[in-house]
């Protein structure tokens, strides 16, 4: 029988169990941020040469120039040519939706003008350059290129480098055939901490970026945690989420076995993901728990679901669908699948979520790979106050202000006023030469 913690909102101790369950310690490992430490540092003063160090020592990959380590775009073409029909069919769909999805995210630049002839606006301006990181090796996430990729260039993007790791020169044609679908312009075999310094600090061979997005283990998130303000990132993410809240009402006669299966999903990243059920249906919770025992054993990653299960699942029963709601935004789950007949019904409640799912028919995994939305998503409770990767984090704004003269007659009174206030005189008398003596 799998191991699962089983809670009941009527339990005097559950808050305290959930507040148990769902902490998890973020604290950086200090020994992997002291690696990655010297090995920014490295790369920041030795350029290429120290990429090359520790890509052959890291990857078993030695070149004698970083040039040697980019793949050529027909390369790629190839990769994608080389597909079987129904993976590169698979892909493009995917990718088309996607974009046509980010598409309708696209800020455009506006202004307004005040009666006094005064101009006031906002400047919306792609990124000039992107770096895309792609875990490699065995590893095949096209999909991560895929969600990455498309959304910096609907927002315009000029240039997108892309990273990814070929221990001892394994390349994954899923993920080359992806960039090329996505249409990143540079990709360079490279990974780790060496690979964000790279395009953090700039080399001679690899231009520095504005952005780093994309997921990596320990070492690549310390990496991008110590570069940030040097360029900006997508976010340090945690483990994956999955909360379902389910009203019982079954579609189909094995519908316990679907949601089990949802629960699943997330729990076979790795041991520390979080797969939680919620219903006011002891009868439902109970059917899931068999079809959680029954199915268990026939999965390949069953021991490390069996693990995240153990470690930090849970099946809870709830008073009601609104007292399941409550609870799902004190989690702020990274997933959120409302598993009901009336989903619109509990969407106005629902304040925190990195993905609403809304129906029995919309399972989290084809979030993950083709409905269009983002997969990369807030975790670890920051659903409170982050939002999915989306074409924004590719686009900034400036302000636009253009003062008429009429406009500074009465503009410069006010600014010098404040600016006196704050003892700021070449404040107040910047603004008091442009009213008219």
């Amino acid at each position: 029988m799998a191991e699962i913690a089983r809670l009941s909102t009527r339990d005097a101790d559950f808050d305290a169990r959930l507040a148990r369950l769902t902490a998890f310690d973020a604290a950086q490992d200090e020994s992997v941020d002291r690696i990655v430490a010297e090995i920014l540092a490295a790369v920041k003063n030795r350029g290429d040469a120290a990429v090359l160090e520790y890509t052959a020592r890291f990857d078993g990959l030695s070149a004698a120039t970083l040039a040697e380590l980019e793949l050529p775009r027909a390369q790629l073409a190839r990769a994608l040519d080389g597909l079987p029909a129904v993976q590169r069919e698979a892909l493009e769909q995917a990718a088309s939706r996607v974009r046509a999805y980010h598409e309708r995210q696209l800020a455009q630049s506006w202004q307004y003008t005040e009666a006094d002839g005064t101009v006031l606006g906002q400047k919306v301006t792609p990124l000039d350059r992107v770096g895309l990181y792609v875990p490699g090796g065995k590893a095949a996430y096209p999909s991560s290129v895929l969600m990455n990729a498309l959304p910096a260039k609907v927002a315009g993007v000029a240039e997108l480098v892309m990273v990814v790791p070929t221990p001892r020169g394994e390349k994954n044609q899923l993920v080359m055939a992806a960039a090329a679908i996505a249409g990143v312009d540079r990709v360079f075999t490279i990974g780790g901490a060496q690979a964000v310094g790279a395009l953090a600090y700039g080399t001679p061979t690899i231009a520095q970026v504005d952005k780093i997005v994309g997921p990596g283990n320990a070492y690549v998130a310390a990496a991008k945690r110590r570069v940030f303000g040097v360029v900006g990132i997508d976010m340090v993410a945690g483990p994956s989420e999955i909360l379902v809240i389910c009203d019982g009402v079954a579609p189909a006669p094995d519908y316990a076995d679907w949601i089990a299966m949802d629960l699943f999903s997330q729990a076979e990243h790795d041991e520390v993901a979080q797969a939680i059920l919620i219903s006011p249906d002891a009868g439902f919770i109970e059917a899931v728990a068999a079809s959680i025992d029954r199915l268990l054993p026939q999965m390949p990653r069953r021991d490390v679901i069996a693990a995240s299960l153990a470690a930090r699942g849970a099946l809870i029963e709830a008073r009601s669908l609104d007292e399941a709601c409550a609870i799902a935004n004190r989690i702020a789950p990274e997933h959120l699948e409302l598993a009901v007949a009336e989903p619109e019904r509990l969407l106005p409640l629902v304040r925190h979520a990195g993905a609403i799912f809304m129906g029995c028919y919309s399972s989290e995994a084809i979030g993950d790979y083709c409905a269009g939305p983002n997969h990369v998503l807030p975790t670890s409770r920051s659903a409170r106050f982050s939002s999915p990767l989306g074409v924004y984090d590719f686009q900034k704004r400036s302000s636009l202000i253009h003062v008429s003269r009429a406009g500074a007659q009465k503009l410069g009174r006010i600014a010098s006023t404040l600016a006196q206030g704050e003892g700021l005189t070449a404040h107040a008398r910047s603004a008091e030469y442009r009213v008219d003596k």
